[in-house]
């Protein structure tokens, strides 16, 4: 089965509460995939489907894009950890120039492209990995990205180096890991959530723009 058809087969078209405007192949209590364990995952040689769900920090970014065009009109985006890809759909959707989703999950990049092709438009998907890497947009995404300690340290340093080129914002629900300094508010959005996903049937969404700060480029 090709990655596409494993997809298709494993969710349904639907819509995120807050960006009713976008369609994405997701997973719901009614796919195979919502149920499944980590031993089924493992047998399949699969990371967890963080791609097959509307997370709320993607959700905000999207929201907040399709509500304010004007700020990635024209411009180079990167969708970092684009999960779906749905905060790059409305990029496009916004009228930017180019936009990129960066995912290191093969089913990942499948789905965006299928996310993209349903949605009606292009979105260009990175292999490998972006970390480190020069800057070459206007604007980066990072929808929830600060939930785990590691993943964290390795990107922060990264992003705020971009951000003495490019407006680098972070839209984060609460996690444990967002850095308490170099962050400036500049939006929030109340976005319902699955219990099956959040410990909570809505998380409040907060996005900042990242400060730049001097330091070596990740390896």
């Amino acid at each position: 089965m090709t990655a596409a058809n494993f997809i298709r087969a494993n969710t349904v078209l639907g819509f995120s509460p807050l960006v009713p405007e976008i369609a994405l192949h997701l997973a719901t209590e009614i796919t195979p995939i919502w149920q499944a364990t980590e031993d089924w995952l493992r047998e399949r040689a699969l990371k967890p489907p963080f791609w097959a769900f509307a997370w709320p920090g993607g959700q905000a970014l999207a929201r907040y894009v399709l509500d304010n065009p004007g700020i990635v009109a024209g411009k180079r985006v990167l969708d970092f950890a684009a999960g779906g890809g749905i905060a790059a759909i409305a990029c496009v959707r916004a009228g930017a120039a180019m936009v990129e989703a960066a995912e290191i999950d093969d089913l990942a990049r499948t789905a965006i492209a299928l996310n993209a092709e349903v949605n009606g438009v292009c979105v260009g998907v990175s292999e490998g990995d972006v970390v480190g890497s020069a800057c070459r947009w206007d604007v980066i995404l990072c929808g929830d990205v600060c939930y785990e300690a590691p993943m964290t340290t390795r990107i922060m340093p990264w992003l705020r180096q971009l951000a003495f080129d490019a407006n680098v914002w972070i839209a984060d629900p609460g996690r444990a890991y967002v850095p308490k300094s170099g962050l400036s508010e500049i939006g929030r959005f109340l976005v319902p959530t699955s219990l099956e996903l959040e410990d909570r049937t809505e998380r409040e969404v907060t996005i900042y723009r990242v400060e730049p700060e001097p330091g070596p480029l990740m390896a």
